[in-house]
Protein backbone atom coordinates (compact mmCIF):
# COMPACT_ATOMS: atom_id res chain seq x y z
CA UNK A 1 0.00 0.00 0.00
CA UNK A 2 1.22 3.48 -0.70
CA UNK A 3 0.97 5.97 2.08
CA UNK A 4 2.22 3.74 4.88
CA UNK A 5 3.40 5.87 7.75
CA UNK A 6 5.18 5.18 11.01
CA UNK A 7 2.59 3.74 13.35
CA UNK A 8 0.18 2.69 10.64
CA UNK A 9 -1.51 3.72 7.45
CA UNK A 10 -2.31 7.37 6.81
CA UNK A 11 -5.99 8.28 6.79
CA UNK A 12 -5.34 11.51 4.88
CA UNK A 13 -8.11 11.98 2.35
CA UNK A 14 -10.35 9.31 3.92
CA UNK A 15 -13.66 10.60 5.28
CA UNK A 16 -13.96 8.12 8.14
CA UNK A 17 -17.46 9.44 8.95
CA UNK A 18 -18.69 8.06 5.62
CA UNK A 19 -16.53 4.91 5.42
CA UNK A 20 -16.33 1.62 7.30
CA UNK A 21 -12.57 1.02 7.31
CA UNK A 22 -10.83 -2.23 8.24
CA UNK A 23 -7.06 -2.00 8.32
CA UNK A 24 -4.11 -3.47 10.08
CA UNK A 25 -0.75 -5.13 9.89
CA UNK A 26 0.48 -8.70 9.46
CA UNK A 27 3.42 -9.63 11.69
CA UNK A 28 5.65 -12.65 12.26
CA UNK A 29 7.79 -12.56 15.39
CA UNK A 30 6.91 -8.85 15.69
CA UNK A 31 8.32 -8.12 12.20
CA UNK A 32 6.12 -6.99 9.28
CA UNK A 33 5.20 -9.57 6.62
CA UNK A 34 5.22 -7.87 3.23
CA UNK A 35 4.50 -11.05 1.29
CA UNK A 36 1.08 -11.93 2.73
CA UNK A 37 -2.42 -11.65 1.34
CA UNK A 38 -5.48 -10.70 3.36
CA UNK A 39 -8.93 -11.82 2.23
CA UNK A 40 -12.21 -10.27 3.27
CA UNK A 41 -15.00 -12.82 3.76
CA UNK A 42 -18.63 -11.90 4.42
CA UNK A 43 -20.77 -13.25 7.26
CA UNK A 44 -21.47 -16.45 5.29
CA UNK A 45 -17.77 -17.04 4.57
CA UNK A 46 -18.11 -15.92 0.94
CA UNK A 47 -15.00 -14.33 -0.62
CA UNK A 48 -15.47 -10.59 -1.13
CA UNK A 49 -12.02 -9.09 -1.71
CA UNK A 50 -8.29 -9.69 -1.36
CA UNK A 51 -5.31 -7.35 -0.99
CA UNK A 52 -1.57 -7.94 -0.71
CA UNK A 53 0.19 -6.48 2.28
CA UNK A 54 2.56 -3.58 1.79
CA UNK A 55 6.29 -3.87 2.44
CA UNK A 56 5.45 -2.82 6.00
CA UNK A 57 2.82 -5.57 6.35
CA UNK A 58 -0.14 -3.17 6.21
CA UNK A 59 -3.50 -3.71 4.53
CA UNK A 60 -6.80 -1.79 4.24
CA UNK A 61 -10.36 -2.55 3.17
CA UNK A 62 -13.36 -0.27 2.73
CA UNK A 63 -16.29 -2.49 3.67
CA UNK A 64 -19.99 -2.27 4.33
CA UNK A 65 -20.92 -2.08 8.01
CA UNK A 66 -21.20 -5.51 9.59
CA UNK A 67 -19.25 -8.50 10.78
CA UNK A 68 -16.46 -9.73 8.52
CA UNK A 69 -13.73 -12.36 8.60
CA UNK A 70 -10.17 -11.53 7.62
CA UNK A 71 -8.27 -14.55 6.32
CA UNK A 72 -4.53 -13.97 6.23
CA UNK A 73 -2.36 -16.12 3.98
CA UNK A 74 1.41 -15.86 4.42
CA UNK A 75 4.32 -18.01 3.26
CA UNK A 76 5.33 -20.75 5.71
CA UNK A 77 2.28 -20.11 7.93
CA UNK A 78 -1.14 -21.61 8.42
CA UNK A 79 -4.06 -19.36 7.37
CA UNK A 80 -5.22 -17.11 10.20
CA UNK A 81 -8.87 -16.04 10.49
CA UNK A 82 -9.87 -12.99 12.53
CA UNK A 83 -13.41 -11.71 12.94
CA UNK A 84 -13.85 -7.94 12.81
CA UNK A 85 -16.80 -5.55 12.96
CA UNK A 86 -16.86 -2.63 10.53
CA UNK A 87 -18.87 0.50 11.28
CA UNK A 88 -19.25 3.89 9.65
CA UNK A 89 -17.26 6.50 11.50
CA UNK A 90 -14.75 4.04 12.96
CA UNK A 91 -11.51 2.45 11.87
CA UNK A 92 -11.26 -1.23 12.84
CA UNK A 93 -7.55 -1.79 13.52
CA UNK A 94 -6.42 -5.42 13.38
CA UNK A 95 -2.99 -6.89 14.12
CA UNK A 96 -2.53 -10.40 12.72
CA UNK A 97 0.28 -12.63 13.94
CA UNK A 98 1.26 -15.50 11.62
Amino acid sequence: MCGATTGGLSLDGVDVKKEAVIQGQVLRDELPVGTAYVRLLDSTGEFTAEVPTSATGHFRFFAAPGTWTLRTLAPKAQPVDRQVVAQYGEVAEVAVAV
